[in-house]
This record gives C-alpha cells, sequence and structure tokens, in this order.
C-alpha cells in the first residue's frame, strides 16, 4: 500500500488542480458530500495538511486573500505520484470493511430474541433513511448531469446499502422463524 492514508488521499486529491486554503478545502468536502464517502472531519484537515507539507507533498506559502492572510496550499511533484499511486491501490483491490454491525451480530444472542430483533428492525429503519438519502443524492446528481464519479459516488453506497437491507430482513426473518439461533453458540 502506498505511504499515505485515505484523509490524506482526500485532501491530495483536492490539491491536485487547485491551491487552496484549509477552509475551501472544507467548503469543497461539504459542498460535494465527501463525509458520505470518506471520513474527515474539519478539525483534522489542518493536521492532515501539516503531515502532507512534512513528507514534501504539499507546500504551503502566505498569500494575501481579500485582504486577510491565508495559507494557500499547493501539491507537490511527489505528492502527484503518491495520489496517484494511492488511486491505483484503491481502485485495485477489495478492502476488508471492519462495521461495528458484525460485532453486535457476533453477541447478539446475549440479548433476548425479542429485543435481538426489534435493535434490527432498528437498524432496518435506519438504513432505510440513508437509502432514501443517497437516492435523493443520486436524483439530484443525474438532473445536474454531473460526471460519472459523482453519481457512481451516490449509486454504489446505495447499491451496498440495498443489498445490506435485504440481507438483514432475510436474516430476521430466519430468527423469528427459528429463534434457537439467538441462544448462543
Amino acid at each position: 500500500m502506498s505511504a499515505i492514508n485515505e484523509r490524506e488521499t482526500a485532501v491530495l486529491g483536492l490539491l491536485f488542480d487547485f491551491s487552496l486554503y484549509g477552509y475551501e478545502i472544507e467548503k469543497i468536502i461539504k459542498e460535494r458530500n465527501m463525509r458520505n464517502w470518506t471520513e474527515i472531519g474539519f478539525s483534522s484537515i489542518y493536521y492532515v495538511l501539516k503531515r502532507l507539507e512534512e513528507e514534501d507533498y504539499v507546500r504551503s506559502k502566505n498569500k494575501l486573500v481579500r485582504g486577510r492572510s491565508r495559507v494557500i496550499y499547493s501539491i507537490t511533484r511527489t505528492g502527484r505520484r503518491v495520489l496517484k499511486e494511492k488511486i491505483n491501490a484503491l481502485l485495485s483491490e477489495n478492502f476488508k470493511q471492519i462495521s461495528p454491525f458484525e460485532l453486535g451480530i457476533a453477541y447478539m444472542h446475549l440479548l433476548d430474541p425479542e429485543d435481538a430483533i426489534v435493535c434490527l428492525e432498528k437498524y432496518l429503519f435506519s438504513s432505510q433513511k440513508r437509502l432514501d438519502m443517497l437516492k435523493e443524492l443520486l436524483k439530484n446528481s443525474k438532473a445536474e448531469l454531473a460526471n460519472y464519479r459523482k453519481i457512481a459516488l451516490h449509486e454504489r453506497p446505495l447499491e451496498l446499502v440495498d443489498a445490506e437491507m435485504n440481507w438483514v430482513k432475510r436474516f430476521i426473518a430466519e430468527l423469528q422463524s427459528n429463534r434457537e439461533f439467538l441462544k448462543g453458540e
């Protein structure tokens, strides 16, 4: 794997075409709904920029922007190379995704069977809310005639949530028909 993590990849990707200051990066992250598909908080943006600068993946310089001094960040040649390596790796391998949901499944036998089923139904409800939000984002992207990448960033998670909801529904049905599943190993 490459030398940068996903947060650093997200920031370098934003800097690939334009030099930006920290608040501009945050603004773009919000506008593009990037927090739906990458974990980067506002508070970590400057930490990430500092680390990238230490590794010579970005350079900074002070610049006057609308009468205020701003630190503007630009990607370096090394940063471009490392970013492309990371993108190549991300698109080439299916990575294990760890979800706290699996931890709940592993120990669901500690709950009363009815409580476990209620929890799974709540999970379906929250999944439906996420699915609805993703459908709306996808609809808006298609209405805007957005590029294929933006559409894919809404379409893929929508498909994954939909598939997971179908699995949870089948699992609930199995549990309801055979509650012995919930009584331990």
